[in-house]
């Protein structure tokens, strides 16, 4: 699939900024409007995908959430969503202003059936890495273009930066992490909730598919928003990142799916500083993060681990049945980088190149899509 896209701006950022927490930039044949291909399937699928056709989106329906709990050792490339297609719209760029008196900007991508969808679409918190922004990880995510496949509504929200207007090197305050967020004490946390708000008050949210998804700082705040916004979030997806806050104790279980290389220089897979890392945080074990949902999700002390058969570089670590149909899962990815799996679109020497056989936004959204809260 080809996407023709550009950057909301132009990138002034030294190379090493990339390295605090995993930025994948716009790539230098984005910043002039060439075309950047993109992986829209994962690797078990991409055979019949190089067959088909993007689906009319006018006529395509929101997918329909299966309730039940995710099979135990379900293997991550077992999609059952649609792939993305080339969206036809752009998002739309809005601002909010917070109860601490900050204006923050967010950018929304509203597919085009949903505009006339009777039916309730779900919603998907989509979190840029740090130094990144919103339109950033809106072009290195695609996340636009399942979004108009399988029917939901995406938001990219900006992190709190720094510079003379407060654009530059974006993070969140995930807990420990990261950056200026952190030191600020943002509220982040209250930023997303009344950000969530107001998408409910414009479009037809279904609040029972509620999701949040991120990269790296990205990351670090959706597992933040799955401990401290529970009532509203149902399940995250996230890739590069780890739980930096403690006393996880959500008032309702939310699922996840943690994506992790074991290359990553960034935030390692063992925890600790990483050598291409700037934040200077000694990171927790990414893992970590995920026993620590399954433990308060009521999940089974012992999880199933298993080898994708579609992918032998796939290490899948689940823990299910828990609470109320969550389940909770972590892919360790032989040999990737802390770079946005399955997309070219962005990325530097300070995280490495993409892994090319896995597509981060489709296998989250696949996992996402399956969580309904009852």
């Amino acid at each position: 699939m080809t996407l023709h896209l550009n950057c909301a701006r132009s990138l002034a950022l030294p190379v090493v900024a990339a390295a605090i927490l995993g930025m994948s930039a716009c790539s230098s044949n984005a910043r002039t409007g060439s075309p950047i291909t993109t992986s829209a399937t994962s690797a078990a699928t991409a055979t019949a995908a190089t067959a088909a056709t993007a689906t009319t989106p006018a006529t395509v329906a929101p997918t329909t959430a299966n309730t039940s709990p995710s099979t135990a050792g379900a293997d991550p490339l077992d999609i059952v969503v649609n792939s993305a297609v080339v969206p036809p719209a752009t998002s739309i760029d809005a601002t909010l202003r917070t109860a601490d008196g900050r204006e923050r900007t967010y950018h929304v991508y509203v597919p085009a059936a949903v505009t006339t969808a009777t039916t309730p679409v779900p919603l998907l918190v989509a979190l840029h890495g740090g130094t990144g922004w919103g339109k950033q990880f809106e072009l290195n995510s695609g996340f636009d273009g399942l979004a108009e496949a399988n029917g939901f509504v995406v938001v990219y929200p900006d992190g709190i930066g720094v510079g003379t207007d407060g654009t530059q090197l974006r993070t969140w305050n995930g807990g420990a992490c990261c950056g200026p967020a952190v030191k600020q004490q943002v509220d982040d946390v209250g930023f997303i909730r009344q950000l969530i708000a107001v998408l409910e008050s414009q479009y037809n949210i279904d609040r029972s598919r509620v999701f949040a998804a991120g990269h790296s700082n990205g990351g670090i705040l959706a597992y933040r928003l799955a401990c401290e916004l529970s009532d509203q979030i149902v399940a995250i997806g996230v890739q590069s990142s780890a739980m930096e806050v403690t006393g996880c104790a959500p008032d309702l279980p939310v699922s996840a799916i943690h994506i992790h290389g074991s290359a990553d220089q960034n935030v390692p897979i063992g925890g600790g500083i990483g050598p291409n890392a700037i934040s200077g945080v000694a990171f927790n074990p990414p893992i970590d993060g995920a026993t620590t949902l399954a433990a308060v999700d009521g999940c089974p002390a012992a999880p199933t681990v298993s080898t994708s058969p579609a992918n032998a570089d796939l290490d899948i670590t689940t823990w299910s049945p828990c609470t109320d149909g969550s389940d909770v899962e972590f892919v360790e990815v032989a040999g990737a980088s802390h770079a946005w799996m399955g997309h070219t679109a962005g990325g530097s020497g300070k995280v490495g190149a993409p892994y090319a056989d896995l597509d981060s936004s489709l296998v989250i959204w696949n996992f996402l899509s399956q969580h309904a809260r009852g």
